[in-house]
């Protein structure tokens, strides 16, 4: 070969690859985007029970199709205390069973209708307005340019095979002793570590076997190294997080790396079964396929009954190193940034934790003005949690951002939009609660106290706002955008409550000869609830979609 082939052919595999692999990512993009909600129902309706977490890696590696995003997923999701080590370590084998469906949609000998599809899709992509319909196209468009490339390596390989030294080099590494076959699980795990991609790497292998380079044999041993080659992806996703989520990384390496071991040893009888069971009439890339599934389902066989062992060996293994971790305001992974389906609920259960913050801070304010003396360690820890709610919103905020700067569909950009909104809501209503106590403190500090009728107005007007708060975040919870109607009419009720409140306490004022300072300190308190209560209220307009 002279050097114009060698670089013609370079320009073919390396462009193939590089088309495949943004195949995959725009199949992936466009899946997401399709199944968004439901691989969020998936994931949260997870149980302890084994074979539903491996079930539901299954379906999520299917829809997503890569097992390497679904690990990061698990680490992200492990990291932010929503999955247990438990039902990740199910999820990872059923993850690692779902990504073989890729072999299979590589192996199907249609490579021809690659740039069709390619172009079709591409089209309804450009100009369509429909923003399902687009997804869809995008998710066809990486279909096809996954064939287009295989298209491509295959082309590019082809003048290979007439190269007695190629052919030469490649059947050195033909699995004929226990050596030989280490060095191509070696081989397998070092280039499938560097791309990050075991379904790349068994493409390459399925275009080497079509053009006669390596063998079935060969390509078995390089499967096995691909699966082992694909956990450097969870294990990288796991640096800097939470001892438990390093643990997903490890529950991975642990598994591939036996599970290799194991058909290692009996390498030989395992290539002469898959020989067995599929025979010579088969497409060597259908072979392939069955092997790398084969494995998978091995794995599943092996290790699901072993779940809990292999829980309480990582527990051993890797202890706890709380000292090392840093603490944080809000469990927002930006591992999940990728996936906009779960970063958008991470982003949700945040804003759950700061509504419920604030009915804390309503609940410590209640009793401050309930209580004669003053409990300095109850308005500490006030004034604190309104510390922490301006840090959370911060943070929600950069999330949500960056969030945004990717590619996100529709109803992931709305939910963005209300999550912003809201999370600045919770934080002005945290703001109006501090102005309450700080009112409160002041009237201690003039040594001036309200009547009883005074104090019984106001402790039921802060209930009356505190439930309306209360039911406000339950809508939030529920996504139930129908409570703005019932948010306005109690609003109002509220408002008459406050104007009858704040009338009975200007002719107690003007009766009881009060002083100025004490009647502007309770009016600006009555203010303060209203403040609180028109926050919430915007909440409900913002779960609603009003501006």
């Amino acid at each position: 070969m002279n050097g114009s082939e060698i670089f013609q052919m370079l320009c073919g595999v390396v462009g193939g690859l590089s088309i495949f692999l943004l195949g995959m990512k725009n199949m992936s993009e466009g899946m997401q985007a399709i199944a968004g909600s439901r691989l969020r129902k998936m994931i949260s309706s997870l149980t302890d029970n084994r074979f539903a977490a491996c079930g539901t890696g299954a379906a999520v590696t299917c829809l997503i199709q890569s097992s390497s995003v679904t690990t990061v997923i698990l680490v992200g999701l492990v990291n932010a205390g929503v999955m247990t080590l438990k039902q990740a370590i199910g999820v990872i084998l059923g993850a690692d069973l779902g990504t073989t469906i890729t072999a299979w949609i590589v192996s199907l000998n249609i490579l021809e209708y690659g740039l069709p599809l390619l172009g079709i899709a591409g089209f309804f992509f450009l100009f369509t307005k429909n923003e399902k319909l687009r997804y869809s196209a995008m998710m066809v468009m990486g279909v096809g340019m996954i064939f287009f490339g295989l298209q491509l390596m295959k082309h590019g390989l082809e003048p290979l095979k007439h190269s007695e030294a190629v052919v030469s080099m490649f059947s050195r590494y033909k699995p004929v002793d226990f050596l030989s076959v280490f060095k191509c699980i070696l081989v397998g795990a070092t280039v499938t570590a560097v791309v990050q991609s075991s379904s790349a790497t068994v493409a390459i292998t399925i275009a080497l076997a079509r053009n006669g380079l390596i063998d079935f044999d060969t390509s078995v041993a390089l499967v096995l190294g691909q699966n082992i080659g694909t956990t450097i992806t969870a294990y990288l996703a796991s640096l800097g997080a939470i001892t438990n989520a390093k643990r997903v990384a490890y529950a991975h390496i642990l598994i591939k790396i036996i599970g290799a071991s194991i058909v290692f040893l009996f390498f030989f009888q395992y290539v002469d079964l898959l020989k067995r069971l599929l025979g010579e009439h088969l497409d060597v890339a259908k072979r392939i396929a069955f092997a790398h599934t084969i494995f998978n389902v091995i794995l599943v066989i092996l290790f699901l009954p072993l779940v809990t062992v292999i829980q309480q060996l990582l527990l051993r293994v890797v202890p706890d190193t709380p000292h090392k971790e840093a603490p944080r305001l809000t469990f927002l992974d930006m591992r999940l940034l990728d996936t906009p389906a779960f970063g958008i609920q991470q982003s949700a259960d945040e804003i759950f934790r700061m509504g419920e913050g604030v009915e804390k801070m309503m609940d410590w304010l209640r009793e401050s003005i309930v209580d004669t003396e003053r409990d300095e360690v109850r308005e500490r820890k006030l004034f604190h949690r309104e510390e922490i709610l301006d840090v959370m919103q911060k943070e929600i905020v950069e999330f949500l951002s960056r969030l945004l700067s990717g590619n996100v569909p529709h109803d992931v950009l709305l939910d963005v939009r209300k999550h912003l909104r809201i999370a600045d809501e919770h934080e002005s209503i945290s703001d109006y609660i501090v102005s309450g106590l700080k009112l409160n403190l002041k009237l201690r500090q003039y040594g001036l106290q309200m009547t009883e009728q005074g104090k019984i107005d106001l402790i039921k007007l802060h209930d009356v706002v505190s439930s309306y708060v209360k039911m406000v975040n339950e809508a939030v919870k529920a996504g139930n955008a129908d409570i703005l109607t019932k948010a306005v009419s109690q609003g109002d009720t509220i408002t008459h409550v406050m104007k009858d409140i704040r009338q009975s306490h200007l002719e107690r004022v003007e009766k009881q000869h009060a002083s100025a300072i004490h009647c502007l300190i309770y009016v600006d308190l009555l203010g303060t609830y209203r403040k609180i209560k028109d926050h919430a209220l915007n909440i409900a307009e913002a779960l609603a979609g009003e501006k």
